[in-house]
């Protein structure tokens, strides 16, 4: 993880800092940073040598953009939280968009001291019931479990990141393994209304065959596999190039 570089003075107390982590997201940032709408929390946007206009959106918008030499979402979202001011950390993916008054819910569920983190219930941008089943048993599992995944706006204490030393380097599996951990350090949450997530990784195979993939690979990830050799047969069976520095993100 990088270095903590914020002073203790510059760390405003119930403040949110939104951390998006990019590579090539131009018109996916666009409608994130629109949903978000104008906020008094930072946002800062984390980008990987994007070679679109993913940049200039992001200064347009007003957030901070860090540079990161790297297209690794886990690096990237560290990298953001390293310089980010406020007391609450929201990881949110440039493909996915809040409902209205996100930011207000978390603040005023993070009022409990005995909340440490959560996520956000999840929709696809699909007309597919298959997904629409899929998302209705994720909630429950963030319910149950406190196991979320990062198109489900995950959000913690600056406390409880540093507590766990933020995102392990995985370049798969990186969000379930934060959310476990995180649900370790004391009560979770699950917020609704939903998350809006696109559903483009679903495109090239189609909703059942993406998601029997991934259900394999997580149960080879929960017995132990190693997360980085399942990021590259992940991207194997969808026909993706160029292992973990793909052109865009694999989720």
């Amino acid at each position: 993880m990088v270095s903590d570089t914020r002073s203790p003075e510059s760390r405003t107390s119930g403040s949110v800092s939104v951390i998006i982590p990019t590579c090539h997201d131009a018109a996916e940032l666009a409608r994130c940073l629109r949903q978000l709408g104008p906020a008094e929390d930072e946002v800062i946007v984390v980008d990987a040598s994007s070679d679109d206009a993913t940049k200039a959106v992001a200064e347009s918008a007003g957030c901070q953009v860090i540079r990161s030499r790297q297209r690794h979402r886990a690096r990237q979202m560290n990298l953001g939280a390293s310089v980010a001011t406020g007391a609450i950390f929201l990881f949110l993916h440039a493909d996915t968009n809040l409902p209205l008054g996100a930011i207000e819910k978390i603040k005023a569920v993070m009022k409990d001291p005995d909340v440490v983190g959560g996520a956000f219930a999840r929709k696809y941008k699909s007309r597919s019931l298959f997904l629409a089943i899929t998302c209705w048993l994720a909630k429950w599992r963030g319910r149950f479990f406190g196991w979320y995944l990062g198109d489900q706006a995950i959000f913690v204490r600056r406390e409880g990141f540093d507590a766990l030393h933020g995102y392990s380097d995985f370049s798969l599996f990186e969000d379930l393994d934060f959310s476990r951990r995180m649900r370790g350090l004391g009560k979770t949450v699950s917020l609704l209304p939903a998350v809006v997530s696109s559903a483009r990784r679903f495109e090239r195979r189609g909703p059942f065959a993406t998601t029997l993939d991934d259900v394999n690979l997580t149960r080879r990830y929960l017995a132990g596999a190693d997360r980085n050799l399942l990021a590259s047969q992940r991207c194997d069976l969808r026909g993706e190039r160029g292992g973990l520095f793909l052109r865009k993100h694999p989720r």
